[in-house]
């Protein structure tokens, strides 16, 4: 069996997504990794997984399908997220320069028939949002998706000795049966697309969903609607205290307290009148929703949640960020948005998804946003930043030194490295020449050719 192991962490099978039983994971007693040993005692056992720590159907139930605000600020994540393409860049000089794509590109193109690359991105920002680890297997030139929960991280070593782990495979198991070796299947670390931008901190290598942070906001927030809800099914008025003087009998009091509930319960009976007799006063206990300033309460938290999620408040349409919107405001908005979450999640990604392609030799797998139209005033600033350097490049040829070193030292914000070619003005001429063009070819002085004395 431990050459069963020795094959299958050695190489990968030319084509085709590989299936290996878990028996063979399960019996092993050592299989090899990096040239070294390790020994297993079978993966439910062994202690060497790393699991969701939170749970995966809870999200999505509990906060992704029933929250609003949730809802809102993973789909305005979604929206701008699956706007990218991806191309390879090439590295000059350890620097990134021209995009350009090839063939290599068409599994993140078409990761699965009918589907584009929005449709992954998609599918990697809901999982990313509900679990904080996407896992997508590759094999038959094609990405499938494994829900994150239905994924186990085999490691060398247990999850404490973290500077000691290294991951050993990927241990799926439909329905999270991960007791059932024979349904689930074991991948290569090559063969597992395994995405999560926000490391979790006590763990070696998976990551953390931004719900996680704000569960207390998102319970207050259902708190709150729960709240309305009730506010508006008990008449949409304050909380009243019915008194009736101490001679009223129990049958009278449940028989006025039924016709009261009947007659004015619910908001379809709001702003009735009530009508009370045999002594009866009515007290208010309890503010309205504009005396509890409800909205900026339920605002704050709402604020809150989108910040956990990177987008600003403004852009999901929350009520504290519309309060000061203005162009600006959502100019300086859609910035921030593109600069700090989005930018740094397609990187990200890009380098996640890598693994999908064979990166050729001096190029690197990255992102392409010159099409989005949500950045569009991006790209506008980006031309007159070049605009601004290449004036400056002009500015050190005019001055007479040497294009490469102008270059240089606009690319590299250094001054230092620029050199002077001793050639001055514009037209760069030695010191104290003359225009060739001004010059008699003959040899004569122009002035004594129009003299007529000088003729004769």
């Amino acid at each position: 069996m431990a050459r069963v192991w020795d094959a299958l962490f050695r190489s990968r099978p030319a084509a085709g997504e590989a299936r290996f039983s878990t028996e063979d994971w399960a019996a092993a007693k050592s299989f090899m990794f990096g040239n070294l040993g390790y020994p297993i005692t079978g993966v439910p056992v062994s202690g060497k997984v790393e699991t969701l720590d939170t749970s995966f159907v809870g999200y999505v139930q509990g906060a992704y399908k029933s929250n609003g605000v949730i809802f809102a600020t993973s789909l305005a994540r979604s929206l701008l997220f699956t706007e990218a393409r991806f191309q390879f860049q090439r590295m000059e000089g350890g620097r990134p320069t021209s995009l350009w794509g090839d063939r290599a590109l068409e599994i993140l193109e078409t990761p699965w028939p009918g589907a584009t690359t929005g449709d992954l991105l998609a599918r990697m920002e809901q999982d990313v949002t509900n679990a904080g680890n996407f896992y997508g297997s590759l094999g038959g030139g094609r990405i499938r998706r494994r829900r994150p929960d239905w994924v186990q991280i085999i490691l060398t070593a247990p999850p404490e000795e973290a500077t000691d782990a290294d991951i050993a495979g990927y241990l799926y198991a439909p329905g999270g049966r991960f007791d059932d070796l024979e349904a689930a299947t074991v991948y290569l670390p090559d063969q597992m697309i395994h995405w999560a931008p926000i490391p979790d901190p006590i763990a070696q290598f998976r990551g953390m969903s931004w719900v996680t942070p704000v569960v207390r906001e998102i319970t207050a927030d259902k708190a709150a609607t729960d709240h309305k809800g009730r506010f508006f099914s008990n008449a949409a008025t304050p909380n009243i205290a019915v008194k009736f003087p101490a001679e009223v009998s129990l049958d009278d009091f449940q028989e006025i307290m039924e016709v009261i509930q009947n007659d004015h319960a619910g908001a379809e009976n709001a702003y009735k009148t009530m009508y009370l007799a045999g002594g009866a006063d009515i007290t208010v206990l309890g503010a309205d929703l504009k005396q509890l300033d409800f909205k900026a309460t339920q605002g704050a938290g709402e604020t809150r949640i989108a910040a956990a999620g990177g987008v600003p408040p403004i852009i999901v349409g929350l009520s504290e960020g519309l309060a000061s919107a203005t162009y600006s405001n959502y100019g300086m908005a859609r910035r921030k948005f593109g600069d700090h979450w989005a930018r740094p999640q397609w990187r990200s990604a890009a380098g996640a998804l890598a693994k999908a392609v064979k990166v050729p030799a001096g190029s690197r797998l990255w992102y392409d946003d010159r099409d989005i139209p949500f950045l569009r005033e991006d790209v506008g600033d980006e031309a007159q930043i070049m605009a601004t350097r290449a004036s400056a490049v002009r500015t050190f040829l005019d001055a007479g030194f040497t294009w490469e070193s102008a270059v240089a030292a606009v690319d590299g914000n250094d001054l230092t490295v620029l050199q002077h070619s001793g050639l001055y003005s514009v037209q760069l001429q030695p010191a104290g020449s003359q225009d060739p063009a001004q010059e008699d070819p003959a040899g004569d002085d122009p002035a004594q050719d129009d003299d007529p004395q000088a003729e004769a």
